[in-house]
């Protein structure tokens, strides 16, 4: 047995389906629009859909909200601060930022499949200040330093 997420409806979500795996061996849950009416993103837009509903992250985990493939390769339509996250403090309604980077305006209906969440361990973190970091065979290289 897994971590428990516990989750409370949002008024946009009732008569949704419960968030759950597609299959069983799916890492996360799909998360579907909670919409009152549908909305489109055209070319480069973005917006904050509704999944329609609240949760509490176990202490030590946080929920990575991920883009759903087909959407991506289909559509250009994936989630804009991929991965998006959940942490285990927050409980307020779970929302999922869409940006249309495809040719062709796209429409989000009320149901829609539009991203999954996964539950993620996470380690809590103490920043200590040096004067001075160990070297590395990569050192100070950035963002593309080896050419690929």
């Amino acid at each position: 047995m897994g971590a428990r997420v516990l989750y409370t409806v949002e008024p946009c979500g009732r008569g949704l389906p419960a968030p759950k795996p597609a299959t069983p061996g799916s890492s996360g849950v799909d998360l579907m629009a909670a919409l009152e009416a549908p909305i489109t993103l055209n070319p480069g837009d973005r917006a904050l859909i509704p999944a329609g509903f609240s949760v509490s992250i176990p202490v030590g985990y946080e929920w990575q909200i991920r883009p759903r493939s087909g959407l991506a390769l289909r559509h250009g339509v994936t989630v804009l601060n991929s991965p998006g996250t959940v942490d285990s403090d927050y409980r307020g309604p779970v929302g999922v930022i869409l940006v249309n980077l495809g040719t062709e305006p796209f429409t989000i209906h009320r149901g829609d499949r539009i991203a999954q969440a996964v539950l993620v361990r996470v380690e809590s973190q103490e920043l200590v200040p040096v004067d001075s970091l160990s070297g590395t065979e990569r050192g100070t290289g950035g963002f593309g330093h080896t050419g690929v």
